[in-house]
């Protein structure tokens, strides 16, 4: 179907797909930021309930992490195309792909539920989730759309019997038949993303900390906060340069 056989609503999600997939990685610390410091983290006055708060929003992320490395680890989908356009030489179907059509996606929302969860505020975790959730379902459609009119059958047939986002484990044993797991792939393609939401997770109790302490906030307050974040950039920076010399396929 062209472009101009769309109906109103289905073409302005198709260009709403098509552009987030461009600038996502612009657009969402933007996004993140502006509910983090415009509707601030919320400070609870149990400790327990802060730090049960605090341990699902890591559980939630480090969820995501691992199903994406799974995912990665298994077979390797680059999903920033080519020129930041959606592109795709081949269909890949095996893998955790043969479980669900989006795995890195659902990896993805994971990632991003448990920073929002993080915030502790009611309507930074509303107002993140309706955002992130009709990004991602955008992008899905667009990238749906051109692997439809590049795989044509081949696609309908992938579509029938693998959900779109939510994993069938059911399906795991034959998807992943013969197939070895590869570390160093997982961690040399994904390291850039577990740095990010780690450093995002340390930004958001920092910030939390300062409001507890309101005017009594020091610079000095800002070390630990400080050294997470240098020794996480340290780490990425040891990846990247261990990638550079030995690159994982």
């Amino acid at each position: 179907m062209a472009d101009a056989e769309l109906s109103r609503t289905d073409g302005l999600i198709l260009s709403s797909g098509r552009f987030f997939f461009r600038r996502r990685n612009q657009v969402f610390p933007i996004v993140f930021l502006a509910l983090l410091l415009g509707l601030r983290p919320a400070l609870f006055d149990d400790p327990a309930l802060e730090l049960a708060n605090d341990g699902a929003a890591l559980l939630l992320a480090l969820a995501g992490s691992g199903f994406r490395l799974w995912t990665i680890g298994l077979a390797y989908i680059k999903r920033g195309g080519v020129d930041k356009k959606i592109h795709a030489d081949r269909l890949v179907t095996v893998g955790m792909f043969g479980v669900s059509r989006n795995p890195l996606y659902l990896g993805n929302a994971l990632v991003m539920l448990g920073l929002l969860v993080a915030i502790g505020n009611a309507v930074a975790l509303a107002v993140g989730a309706l955002f992130f959730g009709a990004v991602y379902a955008s992008i899905i459609v667009a990238e749906e759309r051109y692997l439809h009119d590049r795989f044509g059958a081949e696609y309908a047939a992938y579509c029938a019997r693998v959900p779109r986002l939510w994993p069938d484990f059911s399906l795991y044993r034959a998807a992943a038949r013969d197939m070895t797991f590869n570390w160093r792939r997982a961690i040399q393609k994904d390291y850039s993303s577990i740095g990010a939401w780690i450093i995002a997770f340390v930004a958001i109790e920092a910030v939390e900390d300062w409001l507890s302490k309101a005017g009594g906030f020091a610079v000095t307050d800002l070390a630990g906060p400080g050294a997470a974040i240098l020794a996480v950039l340290l780490v990425l920076l040891a990846v990247r340069t261990w990638k550079k010399r030995d690159p994982a396929r």
